[in-house]
């Protein structure tokens, strides 16, 4: 890419919102796609449950819209669930047009059910592969448009303002090969639409993959644009818990066909917890796995999933990829018992956006899961999140066709600027390693004050240090996701510790209750770092 590049519109990240964004937007001008890895590495790729979606007509859509409001705890932004729900089967009957293939029986369209969903509306694609489905879909039907463009393993390093609005990006190599010069490119465009996907590396246990460290948030954040509910970050309750293995995401599609959860004595626990019992909301489900997983003294105790009594279906051929996993590890679902432990999944939070994805920048416009509209409020509901960038994305592009910026001129790009030394890099490493283990243990799924106030001090020294590295005119991967990382874990550890009430996602246990009096209320992170309460 030359140093000076002009698109009508950029778009970053290439997950299910950037890219349904992109084919909207290529019908108005040229579109550039940038995406940190290959366009096939993104969390909606990863995303193995399904889609949620009413397709049965006004009553479903009905039904559709109150789970979602009941999930989030109180704090739904009512007009987002409803665009969300209403829109959600002409966005998904698209994407079937564009050649998405679900899961189907005798031509039928084969549904599940998950957590907190009052019936059947998981529509999945090659069992438990429909983010892989939806993401092969969307990447052919975009290349075969001339006017997108895709930037591949290039990562957007800063955004540009001039007279109030963002009106270009700087780009650079994301290659992990390091004789790989980091030469830096500034490309123009009309708009700026992130759509980067979540930040779960913030904490050292997250089913997100390797790519998801928050920098779009950080870059609209430094770009003075605001956030909102960054203290709601959702804990999938069932990833793989073996010494050594990764937090392989074990789909809650499969307590939505019967598996049940069992403690180290061998009970089944939920019904303690909630009337749904394994279908409880996932905020309720992962903290009660949380605390059967605590013993008396404080040490770690096994749970597990269990779906050896599920006769209802074939696990090898409902859920192919995770009994792959499995084998790999001498488990099978109909044998054995899985164990299981929570792990940082999704944020709920993110950049503040109006339904048509505005930020509160000019020329800078968010969807997906690095976008915050209220539609979550305190807790997404199961499945919800493919259908919120499909709905999102869309919405986003109308917008910034519907705005009609002029795209403007900035100024030269920065020069070149030289890597880290082997050293450096090694220490950016630890420091990545000690702010998620530090999220981890002190803003992870049980918080309280003493531990909150502990990961704040321990975050503003890493951020002092990253910092001080980022100065000396050096540029790595690693050090701009290190300094996107300390962004992301001040905001959720700054609204956490304003929240002072358990909602949703976020419990404290020195504030158990819900606080609707004071607190039924969205947080923003105005510029100046200070957290608000308002009404959306």
């Amino acid at each position: 890419m030359s140093d000076s590049t002009r698109v009508d519109f950029l778009v970053m990240g290439a997950g299910v919102g950037g890219l349904r964004a992109a084919v909207e937007l290529a019908g108005h001008g040229e579109v550039l796609v940038v995406t940190k890895e290959s366009v096939a590495e993104s969390n909606t790729h990863y995303a193995q449950g399904g889609i949620a979606v009413a397709l049965e007509g006004e009553h479903d859509v009905a039904l559709h819209l109150e789970d979602t409001i009941n999930a989030g705890d109180g704090l739904v932004y009512g007009p987002a669930a409803e665009a969300l729900v209403k829109e959600g089967p002409e966005r998904v009957a698209e994407l079937i047009g564009w050649g998405a293939h679900f899961d189907s029986e005798s031509g039928q369209l084969l549904r599940t059910r998950e957590g907190a969903h009052s019936l059947p509306r998981i529509l999945h694609a090659n069992g438990d592969a429909t983010g892989a489905e939806i993401s092969r879909a969307l990447v052919t039907f975009a290349r075969a448009s001339s006017r997108i463009r895709f930037a591949e393993w290039t990562m957007v390093t800063g955004l540009v303002t001039a007279d109030g609005r963002v009106v270009a990006a700087d780009l650079a190599s994301a290659s992990p090969d390091p004789s790989d010069p980091p030469s830096i490119s500034r490309v123009s465009a009309r708009a700026v639409l992130i759509a980067a996907g979540g930040a779960g590396q913030v904490y050292s246990d997250t089913t997100n993959p390797a790519v998801a460290t928050g920098d779009g948030i950080a870059l609209a954040a430094k770009a003075g644009a605001e956030l909102a509910d960054m203290e709601f970050y959702q804990f999938h309750p069932t990833a793989f818990s073996l010494p050594g293995a990764p937090r392989f995401l074990i789909s809650e599609a499969l307590r939505g066909e019967g598996a049940w959860l069992r403690n180290h004595a061998g009970e089944r626990f939920m019904e303690r917890y909630h009337p749904r019992l394994e279908l409880a909301p996932r905020d309720v489900v992962a903290r009660a796995i949380a605390r059967e997983g605590i013993s008396p003294d404080g040490s770690s105790l096994p749970v597990y999933l269990d779906m050896r009594h599920v006769r209802s279906v074939n696990p090898r051929e409902r859920f192919p990829g995770i009994s792959a996993f499995l084998a790999g590890h001498k488990l099978d679902l109909s044998r054995d018992l899985i164990p299981v432990r929570p792990a940082a999944h999704y944020l709920m939070g993110g950049i503040r956006t109006d339904l048509g994805g505005r930020t509160s920048v000019g020329g800078l416009y968010a969807a997906g899961e690095a976008a915050c509209t209220g539609v979550h409020g305190a807790n997404r509901l199961a499945s919800n999140s493919l259908l919120e960038g499909l709905v999102f994305g869309d919405r986003a592009a109308r917008s910034i066709v519907a705005d009609h910026l002029d795209a403007q001129r900035p100024d030269a790009p920065p020069p070149s600027t030289a890597r880290l030394s082997s050293a450096e890099e090694s220490e950016i490493d630890s420091l990545i390693g000690r702010l998620q283990s530090s999220m981890w243990a002190n803003a992870g799924l049980l918080r309280d004050d003493t531990a909150l106030r502990i990961g704040l001090s321990t975050q503003s020294e890493i951020a002092e240090r990253v910092a001080a590295l980022a100065a000396s005119g050096k540029w790595s991967r690693t050090l701009a996701e290190a300094q996107s990382l300390a962004v992301v874990g001040r905001a959720i550890l700054t609204s956490a510790l304003a929240r002072t009430e358990s909602r949703g996602a976020h419990f404290r246990n020195d504030f158990p209750r819900r606080d609707d009096a004071c607190f039924q209320k969205h947080s923003f992170v105005s510029r100046d770092s200070r957290i608000v309460f308002q009404e959306w």
